[in-house]
């Protein structure tokens, strides 16, 4: 694949948690040759702490990780460098404050169902989200409008197939 002028900056790939947005988001960004950020990384300690407790966070305790998010693919955009970010971006407003940052963004949305998903997040350990706030999630979710050049892809296949259907549709 071309990094021309068709490429974004940065790749979002987004949805619930369970739905495979850092395994994805690595394997996506190795087939690129890019970084690869998981945007848990951005929440101040708080909101970790929050959500190891088991509480859903507001969109007060969002904004500022999100515009941690967008500071660093802004930095990215005057600099050439390239990222993927593994982000939620559950809600539109979400989405559009990231794209508020003013670098060239595409959002990649893993698509899948509540049983596939919690079954997953039940499987997997040493992971501060518990699958109780699943349902949280699925109910905030607000799928990319077709203004919004989102790519959706389902996620019943291995990471590696996903990536390939990502790669196919980011393809100029």
């Amino acid at each position: 694949m071309s990094t021309g002028h068709t490429l974004p900056t940065a790749i979002i790939v987004m949805g619930v948690s369970g739905s495979g947005k850092s395994t994805v988001g690595l394997g996506l960004a190795k087939a690129l040759g890019w970084d690869f950020r998981d945007g848990d990384s951005f929440h101040p300690s708080a909101n970790v702490a929050k959500m190891r407790s088991g509480a859903p966070l507001t969109d007060d305790d969002r904004w500022p990780w999100l515009d941690a998010i967008g500071t660093h693919m802004a930095a990215l955009e005057r600099t050439g460098g390239h990222v993927v970010i593994a982000c939620s971006a559950l809600k539109r407003v979400y989405r559009d404050r990231l794209r508020a940052s003013g670098a060239r963004l595409r959002f990649v949305h893993l698509d899948g169902t509540f049983a596939l998903i919690d079954a997953r997040m039940r499987a997997r350990r040493d992971h501060f989200m518990p699958a109780s706030l699943l349902e949280s999630q699925f109910a905030t979710l607000e799928s990319p409008a077709a203004d919004e050049n989102a790519v959706t892809v389902p996620i019943e296949e291995d990471p590696g197939a996903i990536v390939a259907a990502i790669l196919a549709r980011l393809a100029p």
